[in-house]
């Protein structure tokens, strides 16, 4: 696929790489990013090749959230991608992951802002990699908006509540470090790293069986909300299907011939 002006895709071996390109403007989010994305997702999911995505931005900054002209409706250039949203009125929450959940793991790799739409972006992320200059926050209450991108529904459930209350209410910025400490990131590397770090996790996701690893993702999110004993029910109905696919005696044989194993996802 060929991404948009305003987002670029590369493939690296089995991971596709979506950045949000727009250095300039801070890769504040424009129609042209927001289809791309879009076009993105969907790809990935598409594609059987494709055993894991990383996202992250151009120009030492991931994303400082929503450009304000594009939510008036004035961004420059974004008229050829009108016809898109208007054909698909939710076609920019399923970019920001708010009403689409990739099959693939989503790897963030975070380098400098990453605020307000951008810190949404990334709740809808599986794992997240920070440079150790990076910033978060959820910025939109100081300018009388509301984050609507999903952060007052799954922050407290990926964070303790009274720290997702915090960076709601008070709008000020977060430094990797304290991140971290909060759990909205897991690893902070140093500066310049963070797509390389990416990379090298997303290659140890690509060696794993891959039907696995997307059943291994989706029971996670499917019992999130679940009471324990019907968790661990959905939990078998998930992942008992796994072991009879030929992928899963393919592992042990590997394991058994002591080689890496060949997964065909079958």
């Amino acid at each position: 696929m060929a991404g948009t002006e305003h987002l670029t895709v590369e493939r690296v071996g089995a991971t596709l790489v979506l950045t949000l390109n727009r250095p300039e403007a801070k890769n504040a989010l424009s129609l042209p990013m927001l289809v791309g994305l879009h076009d993105g997702w969907l790809a990935a999911d598409e594609d059987d090749t494709v055993r894991s995505v990383v996202l992250t931005g151009a120009g030492g900054t991931f994303c400082s959230g929503m450009d304000l002209k594009t939510l008036a409706g004035q961004g420059a250039g974004d008229d050829r991608y009108r016809d898109r949203l208007a054909a698909d009125p939710d076609l920019h929450w399923k970019a920001m992951l708010r009403h689409h959940r990739p099959r693939k793991p989503v790897i963030a790799a975070v380098e400098g802002h990453c605020v307000a739409g951008g810190t949404e972006i990334l709740q809808g992320t599986d794992i997240r990699i920070a440079g150790r200059g990076a910033v978060f926050g959820l910025y939109e209450v100081r300018r009388g908006l509301f984050p609507i991108g999903g952060s007052t529904v799954r922050l407290p459930r990926q964070i303790p509540r009274t720290h997702a209350l915090e960076m709601l209410l008070t709008g000020r910025p977060y430094p990797a470090e304290e991140a971290a400490r909060i759990g909205l990131i897991g690893h902070v590397v140093p500066d310049g790293t963070a797509l390389e770090k990416a990379l090298e996790t997303a290659e140890l996701i690509n060696a794993n069986g891959p039907l696995a690893v997307e059943a291994v993702k989706a029971s996670v999110y499917e019992t999130a909300g679940l009471t324990e004993a019907d968790g661990l029910k959905a939990e078998l109905d998930r992942g008992w299907p796994v072991f009879a696919t030929d992928d899963a005696k393919e592992g042990s044989r590997a394991f058994a011939e002591k080689r890496p194993p060949v997964f065909r996802r079958a």
